[in-house]
């Protein structure tokens, strides 16, 4: 996910950020580069990102590639939160085992279990953190400002918490979707024929996905703005029509850029990873957001939040940069061996095998 409630002033109306996806990497385990894998649903004509997913965001977070895959196989864990508590977002419920992938939204988190169902907790104002009686055979999750959606193994999505602008009502006949990413108040989709559905406010332009936008492995939804991953490792960007700092563009994509294999949209910046492990920014970096320190490399998964970003090493090791004020880069001791990660609000989650 994304943003921070405390910031929202600072802009305005409307909007918050959205900054991962899922996180279904289950990939920490090994050295290297991932290597990509071929979701069902995507068929013999797309590659996906990664097989170690960043969100949802988002998810989450997933790459911000979420593949509409079965949670049975995938590693399950228990999740570590740290940073901000004041709305209880890092509270994990007592016994919560056996989770595939964690969402963190703006002051809500996610977990999916490996029987696909989902449990949250943190701020409920809008019913973010209680999904829809029954919702069952759940595969991916993402986690938005102060709403949710979920893919399900029949490809079709379902969504709740604020609904203000339609953000948690996905389009009718909405099917064959293979990835999702929720961000401020919108959401997106991306289809099995490689295609993107967007959905909720379009105040910044964050739901006019570009004309002839095809080819897409993965998306990532922010504040207010949108990422696409392209079938040959380019990055597409979109919205942001009314920067709060008109000097920086969250879509204006660095030139020269290529061999990405996955993104992440934060509040107010990006992180994307290339296929030979290091990371890259851009966007507002106040914070040291976008400052990637020197020497990273070897990393599996990405995930920018409000003011922060982290990245998932490929030894199951976790590294942060940008605001350690509510103390997201203050990581725990049980920070080992991590399976997946996502950055929320001024909060993070990561996924560890179970002890």
């Amino acid at each position: 996910m994304i943003g921070h409630r405390a910031t929202r002033s600072r802009v305005g109306a409307a909007m918050f950020g959205g900054a991962l996806l899922v996180a279904l990497a289950a990939c920490s385990s090994g050295g290297g580069t991932p290597q990509p894998t071929l979701p069902p649903l995507l068929g013999p004509s797309a590659t996906p990102a990664a097989s170690c997913a960043c969100a949802t965001p988002t998810t989450a977070l997933a790459s911000a590639n979420a593949a509409a895959t079965s949670p049975a196989g995938v590693q399950a864990g228990t999740v570590i939160a740290w940073g901000d508590d004041s709305q209880g977002q890092t509270k994990v419920p007592v016994g919560l085992t056996g989770v595939v992938a964690v969402a963190a939204g703006d002051e809500f988190s996610l977990a999916l279990n490996s029987d696909g169902t989902v449990v949250g907790w943190g701020r409920n104002d809008s019913g973010e953190t209680a999904p829809p009686a029954g919702l069952s055979g759940v595969v991916a999750i993402s986690a938005g400002s102060s709403h949710a959606i979920a893919l399900k193994s029949d490809g079709t999505v379902v969504g709740w918490g604020d609904n203000t602008y339609g953000q948690a009502t996905p389009p009718a006949g909405l099917a064959s979707v293979v990835a999702i990413s929720a961000g401020g108040d919108h959401s997106l989709a991306l289809k099995s024929n490689g295609t993107i559905v967007a959905w909720g406010t379009d105040y910044n332009g964050e739901t006019d996905i570009p004309a002839g936008l095809h080819d897409v492995i993965a998306i990532s939804a922010g504040y207010d703005y949108s990422l696409a991953l392209v079938k040959g490792g380019t990055v597409v960007a979109w919205g942001d029509k009314y920067p709060t700092d008109t000097s920086v563009s969250l879509v204006k994509v660095p030139s020269g850029l290529s061999g990405v294999t996955a993104i992440s949209a934060g509040y107010y910046h990006s992180l994307v990873l290339e296929s030979d492990g290091t990371v890259a920014s851009w966007g507002q970096g106040a914070d040291g957001a976008t400052t990637i320190p020197s020497g990273l490399s070897g990393v599996t998964a990405v995930a920018a939040g409000g003011d922060f970003s982290l990245a998932l090493k490929s030894d199951g090791s976790v590294v942060g940069w940008g605001s350690n004020s509510d103390g997201c880069l203050t990581f725990p001791a049980a920070l080992k061996n991590v399976i997946a990660i996502d950055a929320g609000g001024a909060f993070a989650l990561a996924l560890v095998p179970n002890s």
